[in-house]
């Protein structure tokens, strides 16, 4: 059922085509993970969605178009919009907890990471991927922290000059010394412990930054 509702976020269409819409999606990006993107073909996705190639292209017109949409499922799956507005009765630091625990599982989980991987790798020789992946996945995900800033800065709560610097200092923060190790993929597996302090110093030091004087 999840899979369906992420799928009528990201198009219209009736019910049964929804559900090959779904399944064409998490098959992308199933393959994409494990086989990269040059491994994987519009055939093998249609194989693995049970449905025809033909069916495949006539929801995404090619795989370039499928990569980013199942990039841009997995973001509103482990960060739906919700998470960015901004609730101003409400406290401030959950809310920003709220966004950086979501971001931080997203870059660090396997998916994340192997998709990274593969972008980096094939930067030279498909700089486009790169560009696409980018305007996907973070550059989406930075202009909705960038908005709730805004918000924020508007309620009172926040004094912040460069909504956008600070949302990327935000987020490169989040990522630290933890997502290069696991990206690496050296030093033993960070535990909840290290996670917890590390995303909780991470709010608090932004907190220290922009709130008002």
């Amino acid at each position: 059922m999840m899979s369906l509702a992420i799928a009528k976020t990201c198009g219209p269409g009736r019910p049964k085509d929804l559900e090959k819409r779904a399944a064409i999606l998490q098959a992308a990006k199933r393959l994409f993970v494990t086989q990269g993107f040059d491994g994987t073909s519009m055939d093998a996705i249609a194989t693995a969605a049970g449905v025809s190639k033909l069916t495949v292209y006539s929801h995404y017109q090619d795989k370039e178009r499928l990569f980013i949409a199942a990039v841009e499922c997995v973001c509103q799956e482990q960060m739906p919009s919700e998470i960015f507005r901004a609730d101003l009765k409400g406290p401030l630091r959950k809310q920003l907890m709220t966004i950086a625990r979501a971001f931080f599982a997203l870059v660090t989980s396997e998916a994340a990471v192997a998709v990274h991987r593969t972008i980096v790798a094939n930067a030279q020789q498909s700089p486009k991927l790169g560009q696409l992946f980018w305007e996907a996945g973070p550059k989406r995900t930075q202009e909705a922290f960038e908005s709730f800033l805004r918000d924020e800065v508007a309620g009172g709560k926040l004094d912040v000059a460069d909504p956008h610097r600070a949302a990327t200092q935000f987020f490169c923060l989040l990522k630290g010394e933890l997502h290069a190790r696991r990206e690496f993929g050296c030093g033993e597996a960070f535990t909840q412990r290290e996670t917890d302090e590390h995303i909780n110093a991470t709010v608090d030091l932004f907190l220290r930054a922009y709130l008002p004087r």
